[in-house]
């Protein structure tokens, strides 16, 4: 006689990682943040991104499906990052993750010829947006919720031409030494994801050629033990880990998906 079974919600394969938990991805309509929130949707999150430019971010939304939800805005924009919130609000009442994404690799240059624009655009986008969409968050993040931020391994390395790019990620990485100490009482985790040499939209934002990219990528190649160019997919399953119940004893850490380039 067959016995019945029970069975255990929690380890239902029909349940993912960030089932009814709610993500927002700034910069969610490309690269690392479009393969973050796909995964984040496969995994059962509500997902909330966002783009600046409404076409791109209409294609984002069909690519990753499950419901996802674009909001066109600047996040160097206080008031875009109020929009997007208050509609997170009225129709959720609360955010479990929030992935700190939007960057871009556009305006590096050596320190003879830096202006003030490299500086006020680079520390705009990758300090002051990054410290304004987790604070405006903040009301709506649900204790145990994980904030991550997208820095760099070109904080590790001194590379020529990316002095202000470093700069302005190596703040975003004290932002997760700091704020793991301020939201412990939340149980709120912040953590890092770094990555380097990724194959992205990035470096066509860079302005450079397939002949360019070609010779950038030969040239660094030695100095990366594994042999190849990341994809933004690897980088977007690291995201996961930090996002989900997976990582919930890791607070104030940066994980490095370089292909040992760092470390070695």
């Amino acid at each position: 006689m067959a016995q019945s079974m029970s069975v255990d919600p929690h380890s239902s394969p029909l349940l993912g990682k960030l089932t009814n938990k709610v993500a927002v991805v700034t910069g969610g309509n490309s690269g690392i943040g479009l393969s973050a929130a796909r995964l984040f949707a496969e995994e059962g999150a509500r997902v909330y991104i966002t783009g600046r430019r409404q076409a791109k971010l209409d294609e984002a939304v069909e690519l990753i499906g499950h419901g996802a939800i674009g909001v066109q805005g600047d996040v160097t924009n206080n008031e875009d990052l109020d929009r997007l919130y208050a509609k997170i609000q009225a129709e959720q009442g609360h955010i479990d993750v929030v992935f700190a994404n939007a960057g871009n690799f556009r305006n590096n240059a050596l320190l003879g010829d830096i202006t003030e624009e490299h500086i006020d655009q680079s520390l705009s986008l990758h300090v002051r947006a990054v410290l304004f969409t987790v604070q405006k968050a903040l009301p709506l993040l649900r204790d145990g919720a994980s904030i991550v931020l997208n820095a760099s391994a070109a904080t590790c390395k001194g590379s020529a031409s990316l002095s202000v790019y470093a700069a302005s990620k190596a703040a975003v990485r004290s932002f997760a030494r700091t704020w793991t100490a301020e939201l412990a009482h939340r149980k709120i985790r912040t953590n890092v994801v770094s990555a380097a040499f990724i194959e992205t939209p990035l470096f066509d934002a860079a302005g450079m050629t397939t002949e360019q990219f070609d010779a950038f990528r030969d040239s660094v190649m030695p100095s990366v033990p594994l042999r190849r160019f990341g994809n933004a997919d690897e980088v977007a399953k690291a995201v996961l880990y930090l996002a989900s119940d997976d990582s919930t004893f890791v607070s104030g850490q940066e994980l490095f998906v370089d292909g040992g380039f760092v470390s070695i």
